[in-house]
Order: C-alpha cells, then sequence, then structure tokens
C-alpha cells in the first residue's frame, strides 16, 4: 500500500489534497442545486467566462481573483439581463456569453508573450502550487457556500423542482435564482487560480450527477457528492504521481470516471431489481 501513502507525504502534494477535499465540498454544495435546476451550461459558461477579467488583471500586473470576480459578475448581470427578453430562450443568452466573453479573453491574453502558458494555467490551474493562503480561502469560501444553501434550502428546493409553486407559495423565486448564480460564481471563483476552471467545472458537475443516481435526499446528495469528490482527487492524485501526468486534468479525468462508473452501477442495480422482481410475481 506504499504506492497509495507516498505521494501524501510530500508536502505539496498533501497541501494539493487539502485543496481539493476543500473545493470537492464547496462544489457539492452548490453543485447539487446545478445539476437538480439543470444549470449545468450556465455553470459552464461562466467557469470560462470569467477569462477576460482574469486575462486583463494579468495583464496589467493586478489581482487574478478580483479579475475573475468582476468577469464572473459581468457573465451574471449579461445573463440576467438577456434572459428576460421573451424573444431569446435563456440557453441562447448563455450561449452568446459564453462565445463572446471567451474570445475576448483570447484576444487578451494573446498580446501576452506567453500565451500558451497563460491559457492552460486557466484552464488546469497547478494544484500542486496551493499554498496555506489559498487553503484559507477555500476554508472560508466553503463557509459561505454551505450558510447561503441551508439559509435558502426551502427557496431553492421549491425553485429546483416547481418555480411556479415557489412563487405561489411566495418565495421569491427571483431571488433564489439570483443567489444560486452568486453560489456558482463564489465556488468557480473560489477555486479556479487553485485548480483551474476545467478541474471547478468537472467537480461541479460529475459528483452530484453521481450521486443522484444513488440518494433521494439533497443533503444526503451533498455528501456523497463530496465524498466522490474527494475520492476522486485522492485518484488524480496518486495517478499524477506515478504516471508523471497533470494534476488537475487528471483529476477531472478521475471525476468523470467515477460518474460513469457510478451510471453503470445504478443501471446494473435497476436491472436485478427489475429481474427480482419479475422472479418474485
Amino acid at each position: 500500500m506504499d504506492w497509495l501513502f507516498v505521494p501524501f507525504e510530500v508536502s505539496f502534494v498533501a497541501r494539493a489534497l487539502w485543496a481539493g477535499t476543500l473545493v470537492s465540498s464547496i462544489c457539492a454544495l452548490v453543485g447539487t442545486w446545478v445539476v437538480l435546476r439543470g444549470m449545468a451550461f450556465l455553470g459552464d459558461a461562466m467557469s470560462h467566462g470569467m477569462l477576460p477579467g482574469v486575462a486583463l488583471a494579468s495583464l496589467l500586473g493586478g489581482n487574478l481573483l478580483l479579475g475573475a470576480a468582476l468577469s464572473a459578475g459581468a457573465m451574471t448581470l449579461g445573463v440576467t439581463a438577456l434572459g428576460r427578453s421573451s424573444r431569446l430562450s435563456q440557453d441562447t443568452a448563455i450561449g452568446l456569453l459564453f462565445v463572446g466573453m471567451l474570445s475576448l479573453g483570447v484576444i487578451i491574453v494573446s498580446h501576452s508573450q506567453s500565451f500558451a502558458v497563460d491559457l492552460t494555467g486557466f484552464l488546469f490551474g497547478d494544484v500542486l502550487a496551493v499554498r496555506g493562503q489559498d487553503l484559507g480561502y477555500l476554508a472560508a469560501a466553503l463557509v459561505v457556500a454551505a450558510s447561503v444553501s441551508a439559509l435558502g434550502h426551502r427557496s431553492f428546493v421549491a425553485l429546483a423542482f416547481d418555480p411556479r409553486k415557489a412563487q405561489t407559495l411566495r418565495l421569491r423565486p427571483r431571488l433564489a435564482h439570483a443567489c444560486l448564480l452568486g453560489l456558482i460564481t463564489l465556488a468557480i471563483v473560489a477555486s479556479f487560480h487553485v485548480v483551474g476552471t476545467l478541474l471547478v467545472f468537472s467537480l461541479l458537475i460529475a459528483p452530484p450527477a453521481a450521486a443522484v443516481l444513488w440518494v433521494d435526499r439533497i443533503p444526503a446528495i451533498m455528501l456523497v457528492a463530496a465524498l466522490i469528490g474527494t475520492a476522486a482527487t485522492v485518484i488524480g492524485l496518486v495517478g499524477s504521481w506515478h504516471w508523471g501526468t497533470a494534476a488537475g486534468a487528471t483529476i477531472s479525468a478521475a471525476a468523470v470516471a467515477l460518474f460513469f462508473l457510478s451510471a453503470l452501477g445504478a443501471e446494473i442495480r435497476h436491472r436485478m431489481r427489475r429481474i427480482s422482481t419479475t422472479t418474485g410475481e
């Protein structure tokens, strides 16, 4: 079993494990609502829509986190504004902003002499370069995400399953939707500079989607999703250490692989139950 524990004896790999665990927990809380609400495309668009702010901040020597937050905020406002038009579907508005923001970001980054490196860092991050300060930011983001999820639980549930009923119950679905957008922004902005947008999005979608196949209660989905995300982090870091692959991309691939394994297991369970029921009759 030394092959499993040896990588984590190195300090920067151990910090990467803590970072992955914190990101997995944040993404489990937020991603559960994203999956239940059917907002995966929006999450993807927002994660890549941060590129202009990050690129501009990097070019000007500013704070990358602030640039990401401003860019994500602009993306959120744009989606909200265009979504109010009766002539445009929300998917169309998201798609237009997604392409526009990503193109703008690439144009800005292309002015840098380290174009390829900067863009690669934005997509994949550098989880092995996590500092103690980064862990503090992630821990604070987790506390905020957990607090908002707990306070808005009733409104989020109603919004996810029946927005019209939420309006009838005076649960203010528009405010709840705005809070969900804020949670998505928080998860992406807090995590991208550590693990990259690719890993954030994979952990935001894959673990909750896998958990939904096995459990029904929302708190249970969040817990199982956090465990799956943490397992993907461990698998990815161990695989990266022994195979010499990029850590962030390996973690992302592990998260997606665990989803497909979960889907396969759920399908086998469903068929066995059908056979058992048929045999019992």
